[in-house]
């Protein structure tokens, strides 16, 4: 089974055993934009994804 990346309303399929931020970098999505939960856990951009993994970015908005 793929890991699933879900951005907004858009879902990806990605192969698992890479860390997040690898990932993120192969879908063009800055691993500093984003938020990630898995398990309604918050995960580092260093954790290894695993299989069948849903993983929940949520876009971090700054402004000043």
């Amino acid at each position: 089974m793929p890991v699933i990346l879900i951005l907004r309303e858009k879902e990806y399929e990605v192969n698992h055993g890479m860390t997040l931020r690898d990932t993120l970098n192969k879908i063009d999505v800055q691993p500093e934009a984003v938020l990630a939960v898995h398990q309604d856990q918050l995960i580092t951009d260093e954790e290894i994804l695993i299989d069948g993994a849903v993983i929940k970015l949520i876009a971090v908005i700054s402004g000043g």
